[in-house]
């Protein structure tokens, strides 16, 4: 059995970490200057996209007692931004809100949507983080402890069994608005899931658990 590859994008049209050579290839054929490299684990492609190729400083871990099966975790980037959804029942009542991840400072909050689900929150957080730092000429990176969020922020496309009906109109409204901002933007900032079992908590989280 083939062992899994991780590619890691620092310069194409989305950069990031990719579990498969098809979606390098779509982030990077074509991208002039485009820079990706292949690595045998995840959290050495993860550490790559932040430091490059060259030899960096060992991070460090949060806990050193917490391990996992492919090896040390590194620690979490602090210059950055950090984004959560809380929602009332998923679905239900649903509103997000990023926090810059070193000082815990509040950078914006969303309304509050009558009905929606955490991912969907997640989503919306990213993409809203990304015009923000758009905004502010930053590419510092995004953490979101939502995998789907990543994976729709990545493909620009949401999937959901939320139906579109009255209540849920104003976020399908806020949805299609990310949806056309990420097809009409590029973006150098790295969006990264945050790794609960290792870090704790997101430092965005509304602890309502």
């Amino acid at each position: 059995m083939a062992k899994t590859k991780y590619y890691t994008v620092r310069k194409g049209r989305n950069p990031g970490v990719y579990s498969s050579w098809a979606e390098c290839e779509s982030q990077v054929k074509g991208f002039p200057g485009a820079e990706f490299k292949s690595f045998a684990s995840k959290w050495a492609a993860e550490d790559a996209l932040i430091h490059g190729w060259g030899d960096s400083a060992t991070p460090k871990r949060t806990n050193k007692s917490q391990k996992k099966d492919l090896g040390e975790v590194p620690d979490y980037i602090k210059e950055s931004i950090s984004v959560d959804a809380a929602c009332s029942g998923n679905p239900g009542e649903m509103e997000y809100q990023a926090i810059d991840t070193a000082t815990g400072e509040t950078i914006f909050t969303s309304e509050i949507y009558p009905i929606g689900t955490n991912n969907l929150g997640e989503f919306l957080a990213v993409v809203d983080a990304l015009k923000y730092l758009h905004e502010e000429g930053s590419d510092m990176p995004i953490y979101t402890d939502s995998v789907s969020a990543i994976a729709w922020v990545r493909n620009r496309r949401v999937k959901t069994n939320l139906y579109r009906n009255a209540k849920s109109e104003s976020l399908f409204q806020a949805i299609d608005d990310a949806i056309e901002w990420l097809y009409d933007h590029t973006y150098a900032n790295p969006i990264l899931k945050w790794d609960t079992q290792a870090w704790g908590e997101s430092k965005a989280d509304f602890g309502r658990k």
